[in-house]
């Protein structure tokens, strides 16, 4: 690889910019591949990267390519793929018709098929699925926020793209077991469809024992799935996968003590389905609970929670209305209401 490769940041959103954002002020050549909102924000304001830690990072417009126009790729030696799961297929075809053959392309999505989905429209080629284990809130004016701690995780593969999307501020590793690594991701991931019908910040949500105890329900249904279709998810805790629903079920008092790193979050942070809901746009659900349904029936294992929750946040799509501002209690009526008798 290139000892200054042209990195291009494919469907720039919050994490996109971030990511993009890091790289660039620490001299990377790179591109963001960006909708016109946000490339007239960044023209305008630049980009402000900042995080709970009291980071702060300015990158100049003229410091940082900015693109509408996917033929930008062309001159890629990296592309980073940041776009939702819904688009993925579009732009491996976009990818597959501009970038080089010899450039890696790195799914830095939520979601577990987003690579080999890649992979189909782009055979021969070095597609690596990834992780992103922090959540970055969009403040406005170029700013993102980075208000969960974590690290970069990429496939292992041939070069050291680890070392390429490293900088200052942003840390990357590679694994040999993405697999597991993802699904660990999955499963933590499956809140954010909570916390959007909750209308909660995260750190909000996370005190109320009334949503730990759903998130609990959820969490254990799921990981019945991944057990039944022999699926080992990594823990990002010092719990056990299997045994964080017993620590989200705990009382306050004993939970606030012994699950001080969970609460180390902005307290005005919120995951990634709030901001889609508050702005219209369709969410990541079929990628994320609508994947344990789907695995669920192929295990001949029944998904009542994640169901509930689909069609919940599906009507919540529907109805454009912004944050439903739901209760945990509303969930679970709903939930006996579609139990068969």
């Amino acid at each position: 690889m290139d000892s200054d490769p042209h990195i291009v940041v494919a469907g720039a959103g919050s994490i996109g910019c971030f990511v993009g954002g890091l790289l660039a002020a620490a001299g990377r050549n790179v591109t963001l591949l960006v909708r016109p909102r946000i490339a007239a924000e960044i023209r305008a304001h630049g980009l402000t990267l900042t995080d709970l830690d009291g980071m702060a990072v300015q990158v100049r417009a003229d410091a940082i390519g900015l693109s509408e126009d996917p033929a930008c790729m062309e001159e890629a030696d990296v592309v980073l793929v940041t776009v939702k799961s819904r688009s993925t297929d579009a732009l491996g075809r976009e990818i597959a018709q501009y970038a080089p053959r010899h450039a890696p392309v790195v799914s830095l999505q939520n979601g577990v098929t987003n690579a080999e989905v890649l992979r189909k429209r782009l055979p021969g080629r070095d597609v690596r699925a990834g992780m992103v284990a922090f959540n970055v809130v969009p403040m406005g004016q170029g700013c993102y926020h980075r208000a969960v701690e974590g690290d970069v995780v990429v496939e292992a593969g041939p070069g050291d793209l680890a070392a390429v999307m490293q900088a200052p501020g942003l840390e990357c590793v590679e694994s040999r077991d993405i697999e597991s690594v993802q699904w660990g991701k999955f499963l933590m991931n499956l809140n954010n469809a909570l916390n959007a019908l909750s209308g909660l910040p995260l750190q909000e949500q996370l005190k109320n024992r009334g949503w730990r105890r759903l998130m609990a329900d959820q969490w254990a249904e799921a990981y019945s799935v991944l057990k039944a279709c022999g699926i080992k998810p990594k823990s990002f805790t010092p719990v056990p996968v299997g045994a964080l629903p017993l620590v989200l079920r705990l009382p306050n008092a004993i939970f606030l003590r012994l699950a001080s790193a969970m609460l180390k979050i902005d307290p005005q942070a919120r995951a990634s389905m709030s901001y889609d809901l508050m702005e219209g746009r369709p969410t990541e659900i079929d990628a994320l609970q609508g994947m344990v349904v789907r695995k669920g029936a192929e295990a001949g294992v029944p998904t009542p929670i994640n169901a509930m929750v689909v069609d919940v946040m599906k009507t919540a799509e529907l109805a454009e209305e912004g944050l439903p501002n739901l209760t945990p209690e509303s969930l679970r009526a709903e939930l006996s209401q579609n139990r068969p008798s």
